[in-house]
Parts: C-alpha cells; structure tokens; sequence
C-alpha cells in the first residue's frame, strides 16, 4: 500500500458580509439555527482531511474558539488566525499555518453546501495535475461588455465555467506561489493585475496550469439573504437541517 497524503485545509471566514444589510457577519448567520460557516467546518471535519485551519476577521478569534470551534467539537481546527486587508492576504496567512502537508484544501466559509464528493474528486486530481479548482458549466449564455459597456463578444459556453471552493493544490507550489505574490503584489497592482481567486495566483506568479474539477450546482456562496434561503430550502431537500 502506498503512503498516505496529507492533506490540510485552509477555510476561510474572514468576510464582512456588507451585501447582506445585516450587523451580523454572514459567515455567522443562522441556518437552520447553525451559523453558516459551522456547515463548511462539519464537512470537512468529517471527511479525510488531517488539518484546518480557520482565518477569522479582526478580534473574531476568542468568539469562534468558544462559540464555533469547541462547541461543536471541530477538533481539526488546529489553528485560528486573523484574516488581512485583501482574501489573498488571509489565504497567505492562513497558508503560513502549516507545516507538514502534501495537498490543501482553499475554501470559502460561506459555501456552507461543500460535500465530501467533492472533497474527494478535488483530492483524485490534485494528486495527478498538482493543482485543481472546482466549478461547474454555466448554463445561462454569458456576454463580454466592453467599456461602454456594450457587447463586446459571446464567448462559447461550452467552455465557460463558474468556479467554486476548494480550490486544491501541491502545498509546496501554493506557498511558494503565494509568498512571491506577497513580494510583488504592489508591482502588480502598477501593472493592472487583480488577483481574484486561488487558480490565479498559481497561474500567474508560477506558471502553472490548473485543473478544473466538477463541484455542484448547489454549492453556492452565501452573498445575499436569497442566498440563505436558497440554501436551506437545498438542505431540506437532502433532509438535513430543518
């Protein structure tokens, strides 16, 4: 038998949540009387991973220990840090957490709906492309505006994905990636650069290719409060919640 990979999780919940109009962080809002981001957490608790690490917002560390952590017993929460200004800063730090890994797991809190399927097709691939990204095919037909912002063209839809988290790399090349993003992020911005996403910072400060993996349809960002009823009507359906 071979040896087993270890695999570490970096999940973050540092957002503000300014879209939801609420005072309440939206990675701390209740669904089915459980914050959002205990449903990401429990997923991964419970599946394959070794390690998480959870990235909070500013002095949000106590309360998630206490209120997040311990009481639902997360036990491979093995580190709590604080977020930064931008998410490729709280990724970054988050990143700085771990020590022993081959692959780990980049994931956004606020997609309550992640399974362990999809954990484990993220895992199949990671391990063959050293670096994969999950999503799923657009159904709607999408159109590129220009400046005025007018149609500028329709790119095929057959090849144009909505990307999701995780996000699942070689430890070794998103560190690396990541720390030489750190170093040269205001060279970027004079460039007009944005890093928006994982995939990105792979792609552009290590040339690397990035595998897409299929996610769900139904695993979806908490952004809005639609977005939370869509959700737990999602989990009604599966008989979770409720």
């Amino acid at each position: 038998m071979g040896q087993k990979v270890r695999t570490a999780a970096v999940i973050l919940a540092a957002g503000s949540g300014k879209r939801m109009g609420s005072d309440t962080k939206k990675q701390y809002m209740l669904i089915h009387e459980k914050p959002v981001i205990y449903y990401a957490l429990k997923t991964f608790q419970e599946s394959f991973l070794d390690e998480i690490v959870l990235v909070v917002s500013p002095g949000d560390i106590a309360y998630c220990k206490s209120e997040i952590v311990e009481r639902y017993g997360f036990y491979k929460v093995k580190c709590i840090v604080e977020g930064g200004k931008e998410r490729y800063h709280s990724v970054a730090l988050g990143l700085e957490q771990i020590s022993d890994c081959d692959y780990v797991f980049i994931h956004d809190g606020a997609r309550p709906m992640v399974t362990e399927e999809i954990l484990s097709r993220a895992l199949a691939e990671v391990q063959i492309y050293k670096s994969c990204v999950v999503g799923m095919p657009v159904k709607d037909t999408i159109k590129i505006a220009d400046e005025k912002g007018n149609i500028a063209y329709t790119p095929d839809r057959k090849r144009v994905w909505m990307i999701q988290t995780p996000q699942v790399f070689a430890f070794q090349l998103i560190r690396e990636a990541y720390r030489k993003l750190i170093l040269e992020e205001q060279q970027l911005k004079e460039e007009g650069i944005s890093i928006t996403d994982d995939a990105m910072v792979v792609e552009t400060l290590a040339g690397h290719t990035v595998r897409l993996v299929y996610g769900s349809y139904e695993n979806i960002k908490i952004t809005t409060p639609e977005d939370l009823s869509v959700a737990e009507k999602f989990m009604e359906d599966k008989g979770e919640g409720g």
